[in-house]
């Protein structure tokens, strides 16, 4: 499913290089729960940026479902963003004066898919929130929007789930549900890879890359890390 060889990212700032990612490695299968932790600028939002094509690595290598990333074009790699991958994020990134239901269906306008609210709304109720399909995201908590934007996620049925602190502006309560949403859409076969600083969180995956200074020093199964 994803395989990174020797993956480098580096930014220029005037006359400094800065180097943000330095040869990471890895590679996961389909169907894989992955947690990347680490400490704030350890290279783990670079990283993933990387790995939702919304940037390109300086060098190195990133294959994706057979393909080579860097050798795509932009029109592909929006083709790949919009069809492959779905994106959570901590703010929900939702349009406030769209509902629940149209935010739902604007990766689906985008890519001129037929019948968009009906699968706006099946999406909407894979996370058990069709009841709340036309309130606006003023009118629904916290849960409730993140339940939105893991519905925006998963509309074009993606292979991979890349989420960034999905559970941040949570409570507990509410972030153990939304963490139930991501392992079942796991066990439906979704790859769900996400960024937390919570062990707690982290303990949900099956993988953890831990980072540091823009490297990976760790990449184990849960067990290998509470052993």
């Amino acid at each position: 499913m994803i395989d990174v060889l020797n993956l480098c990212k580096t930014y220029q700032l005037g006359n400094v290089e800065v180097s943000a990612l330095k040869n990471a490695t890895f590679s996961f299968a389909r169907g894989d729960f992955v947690a990347i932790m680490g400490p704030s600028g350890s290279g783990k939002s670079t990283l993933m940026n990387l790995l939702g094509c919304l940037d390109l690595p300086t060098s190195g290598t990133y294959r994706l479902e057979g393909h080579d990333i860097q050798d795509l074009k932009p029109d592909q790699l929006a083709v790949v963003r919009n069809k492959r991958i779905g994106f959570v994020f901590q703010n929900f990134n939702l349009l406030p004066r769209a509902s629940a239901l149209e935010n739902i269906e604007l990766p689906l306008l985008y890519g001129r898919v037929p019948d968009a609210s009906r699968k706006a709304m099946s999406a909407l109720d894979r996370v058990g929130l069709a009841e709340r399909a036309r309130h606006n995201p003023a009118e629904l908590s916290g849960g409730e929007r993140q339940r939105v934007a893991i519905a925006r996620a998963i509309v074009n049925q993606p292979s991979l789930i890349l989420a960034d602190e999905p559970t941040g502006n949570l409570d507990s309560k509410t972030g153990e549900e939304i963490m139930n949403i991501f392992t079942q859409l796991n066990r439906d076969g979704v790859m769900v890879l996400l960024v937390t600083h919570e062990k707690e969180i982290a303990q949900y995956a099956r993988h953890i890359l831990l980072m540091r200074d823009g490297r990976i020093i760790k990449n184990a199964v849960i067990a290998e890390m509470t052993s």
